[in-house]
């Protein structure tokens, strides 16, 4: 069936005028600009530091791949809304702080607290906080109708100033949060499995078993159906009989709960929390969407999308760091590639349209 649908497009083209045909080919070199980039990048990285294609560089880039995957996975249902979330950082440092100071061997923050609680009762308490943030981002999106950009950038300044009080408090001062307890380290970084001796952390499988999660939530469930309906359309989704309110209520909680994920793994990850843990995260979390084809247009976007778009972007920036490039002109790369993609997405909806 594939081979005919192949040989029928085949046809098609050879019967376009030569004009069409490079009309078809600049569109299809466009459309694709980032992902050619990537690759010639990778290409030229791979040949110029020949280490970068060895195993090591090979499982670190699918172990940062892994702790960056949660928080895509939770920002891309806003973008599929057509709004965004830059608290989604924050709300990692928060939850990551909160998990530091209650799995630690030294308790700072709570001095009176004399032995860590389980680490399920953590684990549940920074979902709860994620989940608390995203309702307060999803109602003020859907009863009040701000714009999430203003709603998200309030609510980051929010966080961020309960990061700094939260750390202030008890003989902490403000300071780094270290220490942690070997069964929450264990539990995030312990050995899944070693391959030729090199070490695959167990966050991974974490990842791999959100990734599924969140691919049956938004391929086999109503709630997933009427996002997408939600972000394609919001007056005939309300027609149709979507609840609008609640379905973007529902995204944003879940996504602060996937935030929230992402800050409890990678206080364990880092080994320490502090008022810059998962600053800017959302910048890589939102370039890996655009470029896994989520479109701020909304209603368009698919897990296995940001899978890649979070691989490619990891690869991309673990390959710069072997060139030795200037930690600071990441950020300028950064802010080019989600302009490139966002250029792209848009170029791709105006010939759509």
């Amino acid at each position: 069936m594939s081979d005919n649908k192949t040989a029928g497009k085949a046809q098609e083209f050879k019967a376009l005028s030569s004009k069409d045909k490079m009309r078809k080919v600049s569109d299809l070199l466009l459309n694709n600009a980032m992902y050619i980039i990537i690759v010639l990048a990778v290409i030229y990285i791979s040949i110029e530091e020949p280490a970068f294609r060895k195993l090591p560089s090979i499982i670190n880039v699918i172990s940062l791949t892994a702790a960056k995957l949660p928080i895509a996975l939770g920002i891309a249902g806003c973008i599929v809304l057509t709004g965004t979330d830059i608290s989604a950082g924050r709300v990692v440092g928060l939850t990551a702080c909160i998990s530091a100071s209650l799995l630690t061997t030294v308790f700072k923050v709570f001095p009176e607290m004399t032995s860590a609680p389980p680490i399920l009762v953590v684990f549940l308490m920074v979902l709860a906080v994620g989940a608390v943030v995203g309702f307060v981002n999803g109602f003020s999106v859907a009863k009040f109708k701000l714009h999430p950009f203003i709603v998200t950038l309030s609510t980051q300044l929010i966080v961020y100033g309960l990061i700094l009080i939260y750390l202030k408090n008890g003989t902490n001062n403000g300071q780094t949060l270290s220490g942690l307890s070997d069964g929450y380290r264990a539990l995030v970084t312990g050995t899944l499995f070693t391959i030729q001796g090199v070490a695959v952390p167990r966050y991974v499988l974490y990842a791999v078993i959100l990734t599924v999660i969140m691919w049956i939530i938004w391929n086999k469930t109503t709630f997933g159906k009427n996002m997408f309906a939600v972000g394609s359309n919001e007056e005939a989704a309300n027609v149709s009989g979507v609840n609008v309110s609640r379905t973007i209520i529902m995204v944003f909680m879940l996504a602060g709960v996937m935030y929230a994920i992402t800050g409890f793994l990678d206080g364990a990850r880092i080994a320490s929390a502090n008022a810059n843990t998962g600053l800017n995260y959302e910048c890589d979390a939102i370039a890996a969407c655009v470029i896994g084809g989520v479109s701020f247009v909304g209603g368009i976007g698919r897990i296995s999308g940001i899978v890649v778009g979070v691989l490619l972007l990891q690869i991309i920036f673990a390959g710069l760091n072997f060139l030795s490039v200037d930690a600071n002109m990441l950020y300028v790369i950064k802010g080019l590639i989600i302009l490139i993609a966002c250029a792209i997405d848009m170029r791709k909806y105006l010939v759509r349209k």
